[in-house]
């Protein structure tokens, strides 16, 4: 009975202690999503991999500077879900993009929404969770 006791135990502990790691990986908590920003810039860069897609936006400042900003976003197929394409935000694309920024200041935000200027078609990623 002390044998089985003690696998149990082991068992629950190896099971709280991944399922921990796995949340972390999930969290969201590194982003204020209290809080919003915008900015106009062009595509550097899209990165449309799993678990997480990264759009790089070149953002140039009031002082002329250019800063990467990182958007991420869900992997491909949730993506492919909200009818965002490979081919949508080419580098070079001119864009509008939201996003909840970084809570320690890191040029990086969740993307939340973006919108290409050259016809003004907006990409909202996360309407690839969207029940239809």
């Amino acid at each position: 009975m002390k044998r089985l006791l003690t696998v149990v135990l082991i068992a629950f502990g190896a099971l709280i202690l991944t399922s921990s790691f796995a949340d972390a990986h999930h969290s969201a908590t590194m982003f204020d999503q209290s809080k919003t920003v915008t900015f106009e810039g062009v595509v550097k860069e899209w990165q449309l991999t799993n678990p997480h897609s990264w759009l790089l936006v070149e953002v140039k400042g009031k002082d002329g500077k250019v800063t990467v900003w990182g958007f991420e976003a869900e992997g491909p197929s949730t993506l492919q879900r909200a009818g965002i394409r490979p081919g949508d935000l080419k580098p070079g694309t001119k864009v509008s993009i939201t996003g909840n920024p970084m809570r320690d200041g890191q040029p990086a935000a969740i993307w939340v929404s973006a919108k290409r200027i050259s016809d003004g078609k907006t990409f909202n990623p996360r309407a690839g969770f969207d029940v239809k």
